[in-house]
């Protein structure tokens, strides 16, 4: 790769880490729902210039409902309910070894023995992580985050169905298939009255990160892994995504001051090993074609 692509590719992985950490300061001032919606609401500013990619509507709602709406929704869900930034930047890169799974249940796609070894590891530490819920957040709210890597996995899989689009205008699509349902949700829940004082209430520091988060960690950070996964294979570009945990964890720790016990610290990283395995060390048409982040 050449240099300025490898810095494009470390700083589209430092967007997602810090991506966790803006979301969490988001949430402190709106829900799980209206910052999802707000989120992909910014982030579908674009369509308005932008022609819908040639993909049938249908191909579109199913990408959209499961990379982005299911995925996301999920994820602030499990951060407004206590599930630690850093933790929750791990479980959602869990989704490597569910895109292996799928697309051997769903395409007959058997995986190699690397993989099956990162998948066996990657699962001990998913099991070594569950073994610490129920003392800073909930089984259900861990459940409910667990959504967020499947639907990622799925989202993933549903991808192949437009390749060849350009990728700036389907994920500027996505975002509006996504933001549209979000928006009448949040409506539904919160009432109109409840909406317009979260948005007109809302605090700088709030404004700033939700923003951030729609402009550019949805919306440009994805132009530019699209951009990278155009030009080279995926066995030259996943791998940086592999920084987003420990961008995630590092910098919510600096932020937050959280602190991971022995158990859960150990789970997180057979985690990332178990997922560096199934990237790094696997041939280069076995390497996931997408795997992003927040």
């Amino acid at each position: 790769m050449k240099p300025k692509d490898i810095l494009l590719a470390i700083g589209v992985a430092v967007t997602w880490g810090l991506g966790f950490v803006a979301s969490r300061l988001a949430l402190n001032d709106l829900s799980p729902v209206l910052m999802t919606a707000m989120r992909f609401g910014i982030a579908a500013v674009p369509c308005v210039f932008l022609r819908r990619p040639n993909v049938p509507w249908m191909t579109l709602i199913y990408i959209s409902v499961t990379l982005f709406l299911a995925q996301f929704l999920a994820q602030a869900y499990g951060i407004a309910h206590h599930v630690p930034v850093g933790l929750t930047s791990v479980v959602v890169q869990s989704q490597a070894l569910f895109t292996v799974a799928f697309a051997a249940l769903a395409f007959s796609e058997i995986p190699t023995k690397v993989q099956i070894a990162g998948i066996v590891v990657a699962t001990l530490g998913l099991l070594m992580i569950c073994l610490t819920v129920g003392y800073d957040f909930t089984v259900g709210t861990f459940t409910i985050l667990m959504i967020s890597p499947i639907s990622f996995a799925m989202g993933n899989l549903l991808l192949r169905k437009a390749r060849g689009a350009p990728m700036f205008e389907l994920f500027s699509w996505l975002s509006l298939i996504a933001a549209v349902p979000l928006f009448m949700l949040s409506f539904a829940t919160e009432g109109f009255a409840g909406v317009w004082q979260s948005l007109t209430h809302i605090s700088l520091t709030g404004a700033i990160s939700i923003f951030l988060i729609g402009a550019v960690t949805t919306s440009l950070a994805y132009r530019a892994w699209g951009a990278l996964l155009r030009d080279y294979t995926a066995a030259q570009v996943v791998p940086f995504a592999l920084l987003v945990p420990f961008i995630g964890a590092a910098s919510s720790a600096v932020v937050f001051g959280e602190t991971f016990g022995p158990l859960r610290l150990a789970g997180m990283f057979t985690v990332v090993i178990g997922i560096a395995i199934m990237v790094l060390l696997a041939r280069p048409r076995d390497v996931p074609e997408i795997a992003g982040g927040e």
